[in-house]
């Protein structure tokens, strides 16, 4: 029954997206929230220019709608999901990881907003931004502590007491690691179809990971999230018609570190967010390699730029990073296939 409402679940936040994109689309067009393409950008991107933007909210609204139709389902057939979430620790981590999630996608929508309708191109200051994701990353792990997360899995340890002594070196490390792998997703955010690939290769991958550990609520959340993006690639494959803007990628940033902290094993996601990490890697070493030399290692960062400068297709670099994020995914499962 569990792995029937995952089908439920991301058959209707494909349907949702997908059908959105008719009415969305259109609307931001009539309210001109069209993409502005920076100087910097490779200079073939100035095609894109006016495209409609912050077309994340088909991406938050099919999610929801897969999560809630998944959990009606399992409501009425008295099954899994039901049950799991009279749990008081399940029901907290289901409910603050969506809502940080979508606290994220705020800081994104403000971003956005600022950037399309006030025509301040940088958006948020970087101050600004961080400032406050890392309230949000801060109050979601406050929510875990506090509904009863007292324990994290670690590779060859197994699962590793929090609560004291060294293991409360967790929370800090924690609070930089959902901030890391937000802004990740985000900067991964960068041609047609690259972030909404490569998050339905992460969300698939714990889709498999919370049916192998039964933890059935996360399960229809990484199928809703898993389906959400298919139905966004309707739209936003090359040629894209819409783009997700931050509102989408901090929002699939925040759920793919909502999922990970779900299935109680966020270092997974350090194989199966990969993708993400070099392409933050790539960024981090630019701007620090420039500050000291005045000279470049990768001819534009972050990464996907880089290969676009090389001669790479869009087409291309989405399958390859796409590839190298279902590579880590495999090795991310592996300790949960042979419990190590």
């Amino acid at each position: 029954m569990g792995n029937l409402t995952s089908i439920i679940s991301v058959i209707t936040s494909f349907g949702v997206t997908a059908l959105l994109g008719y009415v969305v689309i259109p609307y931001l067009r009539k309210l001109k929230f069209g993409q502005t393409i920076l100087e910097e950008g490779p200079n073939w991107h100035k095609e894109k220019q006016g495209t409609p933007t912050m077309g994340g909210i088909m991406i938050i609204i099919g999610t929801l709608f897969g999560v809630g139709i998944g959990y009606g389902y399992s409501v009425l057939s008295k099954q899994g999901f039901y049950y799991e979430l009279k749990n008081s620790y399940r029901l907290t981590n289901l409910i603050a990881g969506i809502f940080m999630a979508l606290c994220m996608s705020a800081i994104g929508f403000a971003d956005d907003y600022i950037k399309v309708v006030k025509k301040r191109n940088l958006g948020l200051t970087a101050r600004q931004k961080t400032f406050l994701q890392l309230l949000v990353a801060a109050g979601y792990l406050t929510a875990l502590c506090v509904g009863g997360m007292h324990t994290t899995y670690i590779l060859f340890f197994g699962d590793v007491n929090i609560v004291s002594g060294w293991g409360l070196l967790f929370w800090p490390i924690a609070l930089l690691f959902i901030y890391g792998f937000t802004n990740a997703v985000n900067l991964t955010d960068g041609i047609d179809g690259l972030a909404s690939s490569v998050t339905v290769v992460v969300a698939c991958c714990f889709m498999l990971a919370s049916s192998f550990l039964n933890i059935f609520s996360f399960n229809a959340v990484s199928s809703a999230l898993a389906g959400a993006c298919v139905g966004f690639i309707f739209w936003n494959a090359k040629p894209a018609k819409v783009f997700m803007g931050d509102t989408g990628s901090m929002f699939l940033g925040g759920m793919v570190v909502a999922v990970a902290f779900g299935c109680g094993r966020p270092v997974l996601l350090i194989f199966a967010g990969v993708t993400y990490f070099l392409e933050a890697l790539s960024d981090i070493i630019q701007v620090a390699y420039y500050k000291k030399t005045k000279k470049r290692i990768f001819k534009m960062a972050p990464l996907h730029h880089h290969f676009e400068m090389c001669g790479w297709s869009e087409q291309k670099i989405v399958l390859v990073f796409s590839f190298i994020a279902f590579i880590g995914c495999i090795v991310a499962l592996l300790p949960i296939l042979f419990n190590f």
